[in-house]
């Protein structure tokens, strides 16, 4: 879906800090904020970020093997 490389240089606007693909979104976990993706466009905007409930923070984590 997203290029690797791509993957490796995105950061959360909100705190700079690295994101996760996971479930067709970006998740900071740091946060608990989900970043859309739409036509294969990383949304990246924070007030357009969805916030994540501790399970599913704990849903995310475990697909993403972290």
């Amino acid at each position: 879906m997203l290029d690797d490389k791509l993957l490796k240089i995105l950061v959360c606007p909100a705190d700079r800090g690295p994101l996760v693909l996971v479930d067709q979104v970006l998740y900071n976990p740091r946060l608990h904020k989900a970043y859309r993706i739409e036509d294969g466009i990383p949304v990246l905007l924070i007030d357009e970020a969805v916030e994540v409930s501790p399970e599913e923070h704990e849903r995310l984590m475990a697909q993403s093997g972290s």
